[in-house]
């Protein structure tokens, strides 16, 4: 599947299974039916260091870098930069 920012995680990674333990797997859940391009720079970050949906982050976090400024909505400052460097590497 090729990466388009319309697609949603439960579109690429199939319907979600299972309970919503911890908040972090709250969040998750929360965004799973929302479209990779209306995601937040945090969320974006949160499933790249997840590891979710992983070859759709790395296309959409790298698009974010290099065309648009940043939300406000990361953590801290860099973190979606942050998340990027380290999962594409991987």
């Amino acid at each position: 599947m090729k990466y388009r920012g319309d697609l949603k995680l439960s579109e690429i990674e199939g319907a979600w299974k299972g309970e919503c333990s911890t908040s972090l797997i709250k969040r998750c859940r929360e965004f799973w039916d929302t479209p990779i391009s209306e995601l937040s720079d945090q969320m974006v970050a949160t499933y790249l260091k997840q590891r979710i949906g992983k070859a759709f982050m790395i296309d959409e976090a790298k698009r974010r870098l290099a065309n648009e400024k940043r939300d406000d909505s990361e953590l801290y400052d860099g973190e979606l930069k942050e998340a990027y460097e380290r999962i594409r590497d991987i």
